[in-house]
This record gives C-alpha cells, sequence and structure tokens, in this order.
C-alpha cells in the first residue's frame, strides 16, 4: 500500500511523511478516524514507507523487496491484530490472517460487518482476548527478520477489554525499533491506560467532493449522481461503494415529489409511490430514508439561518430551500423521528408496502395538517 493509492487525506500523508524526514517518529501511535475514512490504509502505507529500501520524498518506492511483501501483506515484520469472533480462549487473531489478508486486497475500506461476513461468524461478539494479546507480547519479543523496524498494527483497539492491560509495558517501552499503530474510530471506547501511552494522529472525515471525484473516476457516473451518493455517504468511502453495489435510484427527486405528494394530500399519488418503493429491495429502501434524513437536516440548518453550513448539491439545495417555506423546526424534527422509525423496521423486514403507506400518511398529518405526534416535546412555531 503506498499513501498515493490512498484518496484524499493529503495533509495527513504530509504530516507522516514529514516524522520520517524529521526521525521523529513515536513508537506507538493512535490512528483516529470516523469510519470509513482511511485510517488502516494510511497505516499500513505509513509502515511501509518507514521501511522501505528506496524511499522517496512522497512515498515508498513499490519496487524494493520490503514494499513487495508490504504490498502483499505478507513481510515477516509486519503484524496484525484485529477483534474476531473466537472459537476458543485460545483462539488468536492470525487463525485467520488469511481471511484478512484477502478481504484486504479485496478492498482496503471495509467495516466490522463486512469482516464478520467474510468469516461468517453469525451472531458471535467480535473480541480481542487474552490469548491475542499474549501472543502480541510474544510475537514482539522476537529480534526483526529483514526490517529495521517491527511493526504491529492493530484495527479496533475499542474491542480490547481489560485483557488490553497486559500490553501496556510493551506499548510504554517496547523492543528496540518496534512501532505500534492503533486504527481506532471511538476514541472514548479505549482503555484510557492506553490512549496515555500513545501519541494522537487525527484523521478527518472526506469532504464532498473528494468522494464525488472518486465515485466518478471508479464508477464513471454522472456528476450530479455522484453528488447524490457523496452526499449520502458523508465522507465514508465504505458507505459510499456500498452505494455503487446498489440499483441506482433518484432518491433526490423521488423524496422530493414524496413530500410534495405529502403537502397536496394526493392519497391516490402515494398509494402508487408506495408500491414503487416497496420494489425497490431493502437496501435501497435504506439508502432512500437515509438521503431522508440527511436531506432534512439540511432543511433545519436552513430554517435555522446557517445556509453557509449546507452541503446539499446545487440543484438539490434549491428543492430544499423551496421546501423549507413550507415547513418550520418543529415540523422538520417530527419528519426526521418518523423517517428514523422506518428506517429501523425497514432493518428488521417490515413489510415495505404497510410501512411506506403508514408512514405517507404520517407526512400529510404533520406537513399538511401540522399534526405533531402526541408525546413529544416538539413546540410548534
Amino acid at each position: 500500500m503506498q499513501f498515493k493509492e490512498i484518496i484524499g487525506q493529503e495533509s495527513v500523508k504530509q504530516h507522516l511523511l514529514q516524522t520520517v524526514a524529521e526521525n521523529r517518529v513515536s513508537h506507538a501511535q493512535l490512528f483516529l478516524s470516523p469510519q470509513g475514512s482511511g485510517a488502516l490504509p494510511l497505516a499500513i502505507a505509513y509502515a511501509q514507507y518507514i521501511n522501505c529500501e528506496q524511499q522517496t520524498a512522497n512515498d515508498s518506492c513499490g519496487e524494493c523487496s520490503s514494499c513487495r511483501k508490504y504490498e502483499r501483506l505478507i513481510h515477516p515484520d509486519l503484524h496484525f491484530s484485529y477483534p474476531f469472533f473466537a472459537n476458543g480462549k485460545d483462539d488468536v487473531a492470525k487463525n485467520y490472517l488469511e481471511e484478512w489478508r484477502g478481504m484486504i486486497q479485496k478492498s482496503i475500506y471495509f467495516d466490522l460487518d463486512i469482516w464478520r461476513a467474510n468469516l461468517e461468524a453469525g451472531n458471535k461478539q467480535p473480541n480481542i482476548n487474552i490469548a491475542e494479546a499474549h501472543d502480541i507480547i510474544k510475537k514482539l519479543s522476537y529480534k526483526a527478520f529483514e526490517a529495521q523496524t517491527k511493526v504491529l498494527i492493530m484495527w479496533l483497539p475499542e474491542y480490547l477489554d481489560k485483557e488490553g492491560n497486559a500490553l501496556l509495558k510493551i506499548i510504554e517501552e517496547p523492543p528496540a525499533n518496534t512501532l505500534f499503530i492503533l486504527v481506532a474510530q471511538n476514541q472514548e471506547q479505549i482503555l484510557s491506560t492506553i490512549l496515555s501511552r500513545t501519541q494522537l494522529v487525527k484523521i478527518p472525515k472526506l469532504p464532498d467532493d473528494v468522494v464525488q471525484k472518486y465515485l466518478m473516476d471508479k464508477a464513471n457516473l454522472s456528476e450530479s449522481q455522484a453528488a447524490e451518493y457523496s452526499f449520502l455517504a458523508d465522507g465514508n468511502l465504505i458507505e459510499a461503494n456500498a452505494l455503487l453495489n446498489d440499483e441506482v435510484n433518484n432518491n433526490a427527486s423521488y423524496f422530493a415529489e414524496w413530500l410534495r405528494m405529502a403537502y397536496g394530500n394526493r392519497v391516490p399519488d402515494m398509494m402508487a409511490f408506495t408500491e414503487t418503493a416497496a420494489s425497490w429491495g431493502r437496501e435501497n429502501q435504506k439508502n432512500f430514508i437515509k438521503y431522508g434524513i440527511n436531506f432534512l437536516r439540511e432543511c433545519g440548518l436552513i430554517l435555522s439561518g446557517a445556509e453557509m453550513l449546507v452541503k446539499l448539491p446545487p440543484q438539490h439545495f434549491e428543492v430544499a430551500k423551496k421546501l423549507s417555506g413550507v415547513l418550520n423546526m418543529s415540523m422538520v424534527e417530527a419528519l426526521i423521528n418518523e423517517l428514523e422509525k422506518a428506517h429501523y423496521h425497514i432493518e428488521r423486514n417490515a413489510n415495505p408496502k404497510i410501512l411506506f403507506l403508514d408512514v405517507s400518511l404520517q407526512l400529510v398529518k404533520i406537513i399538511k395538517f401540522k399534526t405533531l405526534p402526541k408525546g413529544t416535546q416538539y413546540i410548534y412555531t
């Protein structure tokens, strides 16, 4: 994995390159980023660059013996640790190394659900157990085979429970030329004893324009379709790739028309829309609802006078401004609540015809008749 293969994150790449150039690579680092922003590929590219035999100013060479082994994830001094679904108390991560390598080589942008699917783990709970902690200590106690620096990349240290305390000494006082990189998404779920022993590297969410360009280049999407998908993905390349695998739906037009039907109390049209939405399939239905939730949140920003914070594509922004003329904040909050409940029920295989008809009627009540759900704290203004 070279830096040039990673989408966006140019400022982070320059920071990492600078730490090597100035010989100030911290032995224990925590790469903290939102999901799908590229923290794991950055960690691998950073490790490859550190051990590259012919470094350039901006990247590893990609051709030396070390780089070729890193590209295939088979370098003897590159170690991985990650949550897995243990079959026994002595199970360790290296028992699933072939599946791990295969998944990364297929796509470096993945999440725990994709990892679970690769292992066919069913309903088992992921964990980094005490046996894995002891295996890490054992592996890192050996001398390096080839590289100057041994590297251990731990993906999702949030899944280290109290067993993680077994690693404190080796993280704080590691063997010579050893680098720990922890790749995390939620700082609050990491053991404080581990946090205090690492140097934090914050990796930001990818901007919408970067995701949009990625979608246009990878899938040859039109500018408007890529803009809609990048808005829906919200900086998450895992989500963006998932959208590419789904049947294309014009979420923006459908959702705006759905709200217009509700405002006009056009029940026959809403019945027809229910039939259409029911035919999309569950993932496309979830994406449609998710688009609606995000769209309404942007409408909320417009109503709050914060138009400069709205990140809708231009054509969708004009639609949002027009729709905001018939909505208020209380209505927006009520609509979002209805859509969030719909998303929850779609995930649990609710009957789509019944669900979309029910939500349609709720939209009529809120938008046309301005009747907010009972028992809520909405203040109608």
